[in-house]
């Protein structure tokens, strides 16, 4: 009888994985290539709140705009380390961090709030009060006898 071998696409791709990066795929990244991560939340269905952990980032290198209704966080940074008596570059890298959320209809755009700390960017957007839906009256036209009850005297 052969000997069934199952067949894996992925084996070789994770071969390669575990020889560049070890077991552990984004542990073993530098702390600069380390993947930001993105909180979005409400409190208590006030206001919608966005935290993106950027600690590789100045307030400087942070964009924050609101465009049709969307909120998009942007962040790069370039640095060059330059060595002034061999005249030419020692260290150069970039990083950069793009995120985009759309905001809900109730969205108070003109007063949303930005703060950084500890490398956490805190965005705030507050929401309008939506007015409530309004009940609507039914009234019902004049009393009229159904054909079923209707007799004809004959």
């Amino acid at each position: 009888m052969p000997n069934v071998v199952r067949f894996d696409p992925f084996a070789e791709l994770q071969a390669l994985q575990k020889q560049f990066f070890g077991d552990d795929v984004f542990g073993a990244l530098p702390a600069h290539m380390q993947l930001a991560a993105t909180d979005v939340y409400t409190e208590d269905d006030r206001q919608l709140v966005v935290e993106a952990h950027l600690p590789q980032f100045d307030e400087k290198d942070i964009n924050v705009d609101i465009d049709n209704g969307v909120l998009q966080i942007q962040a790069q940074k370039h640095e060059k380390e330059e060595d002034k008596k061999r005249k030419y570059v020692v260290r150069e890298s970039s990083s950069s961090f793009y995120r985009r959320v759309r905001l809900p209809e109730q969205a108070d755009t003109g007063n949303v709030k930005a703060h950084m700390e500890n490398g956490v960017l805190k965005v705030t957007v507050p929401f309008k009060k939506l007015p409530a839906p309004k009940k609507i009256a039914i009234n019902g036209g004049a009393k009229s006898s159904s054909p079923a009850k209707s007799s004809k005297k004959k």
